[in-house]
């Protein structure tokens, strides 16, 4: 990367070596040795969440898990009880992870709070920052359950989606220390919410091809997953011909080429099978039974929904060509995001204040700010990263990026102008 300029903004930025070191920390807190790993209401995603829980209240916030085992802090405005400035991300991990994937956001957001309150600083709103308990899905294979829980839009049909352990999402929640029943308490209403905006990794190369640290969002597109089973039938390696084999397995192998190829016809859509696992796993025995995931994202919901279409029918013919029976379970649907223009130049002022040009860009990747769409205006800010690298061990920023994506975010927390309130006819 090219050395990036020190930040001018007019405030001081919270150093990028605290940011840095509190990464460092979090990352250490892993179910797996040796490799990043945190999943959804874990012992670790508790270890986690009582570490940021401790800086959130160094910071001069008040903090706690919510009822559905989101960490949040709040730092009061200039009176009690005034709407708020939602900031922050998540601290679950994908398995094998990057340490900033999630926990730059929420890490810097509380070093920026901390800054306010070292300065004595109380604005006209109050501040909120979330850690959110699950964006990646990796445990209960649904993603965003902690955001969505305080947008108001959790599905308590979730409650029964099992882990590869069989713990149901009730179960967990419950030893956690958490209700189920109760997850409606994580709620927040539009009226409580002035914005929410969130810091994060770029997870792409855009950034770094133009030499540039910082970049403003302009949407998020959406995504659609899937879990599939192919059913057919095992059988011996050696004796079952070729021609009269129920092959599961060679049937996802077509399904997965499939994917590449439909997706491939699209600059602006991208499919990805990234999980397979196949039954019984013997080396001679022929696969009865194969289990993959189908993600599916576009910057366009139409053009996501009939590639959708197109791959879901294309399997099924595949299915019906080789005797396999198919099941098709849509465990994800997030329709695409755009980032508030108001937001947008408020967040483009704060870059500008570091002496950075502008560069604003779109997120291929998914975010909390998504479900947060739902109850307020989003915006977002992107660091970038080394190589566009993400979802990897070799995910990288550098210490002065850091300290720059903290100096914008204060600049835009201290230049935090509400929108008027929207007329209704």
């Amino acid at each position: 990367m090219s050395a990036a300029p020190a930040a001018t903004g007019r405030h001081r930025a919270p150093p990028g070596a605290e940011i840095m070191k509190r990464a460092e920390e979090l990352a250490a807190i892993t179910e797996e040795p040796g490799r990043l790993t945190r999943t959804f209401l874990t012992i670790e995603h508790r270890r986690a969440g009582e570490t940021v829980i401790g800086w959130m209240r160094a910071a001069g916030m008040t903090a706690g898990f919510d009822a559905i085992g989101n960490v949040v802090g709040r730092y009061e405005g200039s009176s009690p009880g005034l709407p708020a400035l939602l900031l922050g991300s998540h601290l679950d991990t994908v398995r094998d992870a990057g340490r900033y994937d999630g926990m730059l956001g929420v890490i810097t957001a509380i070093a920026c709070v901390g800054e306010l309150n070292r300065q004595r600083t109380r604005p006209d709103f109050a501040i909120e920052v979330f850690g959110f308990g699950d964006e990646e899905g990796v445990r209960f294979q649904s993603t965003l359950l902690g955001s969505r829980a305080v947008a108001g839009r959790f599905e308590h049909a979730l409650l029964d989606r099992r882990d590869a352990e069989g713990i149901s999402l009730r179960e967990a929640l419950l030893r956690f220390g958490r209700a189920p029943e109760r997850i409606g308490a994580a709620a927040r209403r539009p009226e409580q919410a002035l914005a929410y905006v969130e810091l994060h990794i770029e997870q792409g190369p855009v950034l770094e091809a133009e030499g540039l640290p910082l970049g403003v969002v302009t949407s998020i597109a959406g995504a659609s997953r899937y879990a599939l089973t192919l059913t057919g039938e095992a059988g011996h390696a050696g004796t079952v011909p070729m021609g009269l084999r129920r092959d599961a397995l060679a049937a996802a192998a077509e399904a997965v080429l499939l994917v590449e190829r439909r997706c491939a016809e699209s600059g602006g859509l991208v499919g990805t099978v990234g999980r397979i696992a196949a039954a019984p796993g013997a080396i001679n025995v022929i696969p009865g039974r194969a289990e993959l995931s189908l993600d599916i994202r576009a910057a366009e919901d139409e053009e996501r929904r009939r590639a959708a279409d197109d791959i879901l029918r294309g399997i099924e013919a595949i299915c019906r060509r080789r005797d396999v029976a198919l099941e098709a379970v849509q465990t994800h649907d997030s329709a695409a995001a755009a980032c508030a223009p108001w937001l947008m130049a408020q967040l483009d002022r704060a870059v500008a204040a570091s002496g950075l040009a502008i560069r604003h860009l779109p997120s291929g990747a998914g975010h909390d700010a998504m479900a947060m769409a739902a109850i307020a205006d989003i915006g977002m800010l992107f660091v970038r990263c080394r190589g566009g690298i993400s979802h990897n061990p070799a995910e990288s920023i550098t210490e002065e990026d850091a300290e720059l994506g903290a100096a914008a975010l204060l600049d835009f927390i201290r230049g935090f102008t509400p929108a008027p309130p929207k007329v209704h006819p």
